[in-house]
């Protein structure tokens, strides 16, 4: 019998030999520009991100400066507002006592310019016997305050009462007093006041009085304030009080 001998190994191809026990990485050898170029806007963006960053960072630090001096002129701007507050607070008050003081001033009333003027305006048939001041009267709940300045109680003896009726319009007429509230309150016929030791030159017999009418009127002083009259105050000669109202009015107190 004949046996088949048959090589295989004679018909293997040699392989290479590796020169490493892992796999290679081939690289490719054409055109890197794009590569280059993503790298280059890699590190531009990055830098621009620095740099962005950086100029917030100062800028931030320049707005906290500019905070800290605002703050700073707040905090004087408050001082400066606080003392004109002060100041304005302080004004107001003197110039609430300084008006408080002129009004005052303004409702005095000069008695000797009402005396004259009640000498001028009495007909010449009405005598007055007595002139005395009345308070002012305290109001009723709801009701406006009476005029400080008070009134006039003014009692005599006329010849008629036609007479106290002409005397009660010339008093009516007056800036010094107050129209509506001018009013004759009595009037009655009476003897006429005469001295007991006048008699009849023949009999020697009291003579009969005539017949007068006592009255009584009563006024309130006007409340209209003396910087409105000062040319009647002139005129009555109440020189003095005119020329402080003057005064006055000359630095702006009260107006003219």
């Amino acid at each position: 019998m004949y046996s088949l001998d048959i090589n295989f190994l004679k018909d293997r191809t040699a392989e290479p030999k590796s020169s490493g026990n892992g796999p290679k990485i081939a690289f490719p050898i054409g055109n890197l520009t794009p590569v280059y170029v993503g790298v280059a806007l890699s590190v531009f963006f990055l830098v621009l991100t620095g740099l962005s960053w950086w100029l917030l960072q100062a800028k931030n630090g320049e707005l906290a400066d500019n905070v800290a001096q605002l703050e700073q002129q707040k905090q004087k701007l408050d001082q400066q507002i606080g003392d004109i507050s002060k100041i304005k607070e302080e004004t107001n008050k003197i110039q609430a006592e300084t008006k408080t003081l002129v009004t005052v001033f303004d409702q005095i009333r000069s008695w000797s310019a009402i005396l004259q003027d009640l000498r001028d305006r009495i007909p010449a048939t009405v005598q007055i016997q007595n002139v005395k001041q009345t308070p002012p009267t305290v109001p009723k709940k709801g009701e406006l305050s009476p005029n400080p300045s008070g009134g006039l109680e003014i009692t005599g003896f006329a010849r008629s009462f036609s007479d106290v009726n002409d005397f009660l319009l010339t008093l009516q007429a007056s800036r010094f007093f107050k129209a509506t509230e001018t009013k004759i309150t009595t009037g009655e016929l009476v003897d006429a006041p005469i001295s007991q030791s006048t008699t009849a030159s023949i009999t020697g017999a009291p003579i009969k009085p005539p017949l007068v009418v006592k009255y009584t009127i009563q006024s309130s002083l006007s409340d209209v304030p003396d910087s409105e009259l000062i040319r009647e105050l002139e005129q009555k000669g109440a020189v003095g009080l005119v020329a402080r109202l003057r005064t006055i009015q000359q630095i702006g107190a009260i107006h003219k």
